[in-house]
């Protein structure tokens, strides 16, 4: 029998089921997605379930169960099972879906933290870091950054001065495997009930510091390539592991790119401390470019406010634009085609 409390089910979550036509059937939550079916946890086991086709056509790509989702299942035996339901996601992780320009997708679901795992090695990128704190923020999930070997040589100093703008928003642990003692933190920080999500680039250490956090071998490793220095990616899917009587933990495949989907600029200009020097712009909608009497561009210009971080707002914010222009065109031609296809019912009906 698994306690679903453990896993993050809650009298928020009830309720959420009530309002659901399905609500006298059983739940669980997505531990992992397979490409023809789901792993669900219930609490009578794990159960692999397929869609009902309600389910299938009537929701995008995006809204599909992702792990960490709460569904409610129809039981065909002890083993299998239909998912009838999905409860209405909360703290949800999405990235910009790979070779696309708008269409997104769905990480994790119902997440209260989220380690930003990085490693103290070639690895190490304060952009990258940035990019993930920006579309975790968005979605109101406190994010967490981590360190992982830390037993190599590396300049604390420097480190720490790369890090100044964004600690504040954010806690840093600084880890290493092959020192339990530094993992210990790490651990207390999560407490029971919670759902934490690891995301990083392949090779900085997410599976084996997950290992760690649970004291036994849960994700598979592999050793660190001799030729390039870097660990070897192993996480092939999104995956739900439980703490020892603690909260649940979500392993993601490492990636090479963390596409934007949150066009959020007050967020991210909190989060490069450009809105400190905004305020003091002569005017209100000022862009932050070349705009005369821009707070931000003096504070540029007299090392205020650091070049790279400054880049690096203008990057990102261009980027959530981007998507959220593509995102509005798309709603428009969406709704364009549902004009279109009722002006023909009514054509037929006559």
């Amino acid at each position: 029998m698994n306690n679903l409390s453990l896993y993050g089910w809650n009298d928020s979550l009830f309720q959420l089921k009530q309002t659901s036509q399905y609500k006298n059937l059983f739940h669980g939550r997505v531990s992992a997605v397979n490409k023809t079916n789901y792993e669900v946890i219930t609490e009578n086991g794990v159960l692999l379930c397929e869609l009902s086709g309600n389910v299938l056509y009537g929701k995008a790509s995006f809204e599909l169960p992702c792990t960490g989702d709460w569904i409610i299942f129809q039981a065909f035996d002890d083993h299998k099972g239909i998912i009838v339901d999905i409860l209405p996601r909360k703290h949800t992780l999405y990235r910009r879906k790979s070779g696309t320009v708008s269409d997104r997708q769905a990480i994790a679901s119902h997440i209260d933290k989220a380690f930003i795992v990085q490693s103290l090695d070639a690895n190490f990128s304060v952009r990258r870091m940035e990019r993930f704190m920006f579309q975790i923020l968005e979605e109101n999930i406190q994010p967490v950054l981590i360190l992982t070997k830390s037993d190599l040589e590396y300049d604390r100093h420097q480190v720490d001065e790369s890090l100044k703008h964004i600690l504040r928003r954010m806690p840093v642990f600084f880890t290493s495997i092959l020192s339990p003692e530094t993992v210990i933190p790490v651990r207390k920080f999560v407490s029971q009930g919670e759902s934490v999500v690891f995301v990083g680039s392949s090779g900085v250490g997410k599976s084996s510091l997950i290992n760690s956090l649970c004291e036994r071998t849960v994700f598979l490793t592999s050793e660190t390539s001799k030729s390039t220095g870097k660990g070897r990616h192993t996480s092939t899917r999104r995956e739900m592991e439980l703490m020892n009587d603690s909260g649940v933990l979500i392993d993601t495949p490492g990636v090479r790119e963390f596409g934007l989907t949150s066009d959020n600029s007050e967020v991210l200009a909190e989060m490069f401390e450009v809105s400190d020097f905004a305020e003091s712009c002569r005017f209100k909608n000022c862009m932050h470019v070349d705009e005369p009497g821009c707070a931000v561009v003096e504070a540029v210009d007299n090392g205020s406010l650091e070049l790279e971080v400054y880049n690096s707002y203008l990057k990102l914010r261009k980027e959530s634009w981007h998507f959220s222009t593509s995102e509005h065109e798309k709603r428009k031609k969406a709704k364009s085609f549902a004009r279109i296809s009722e002006e023909v019912k009514r054509i037929k009906k006559g």
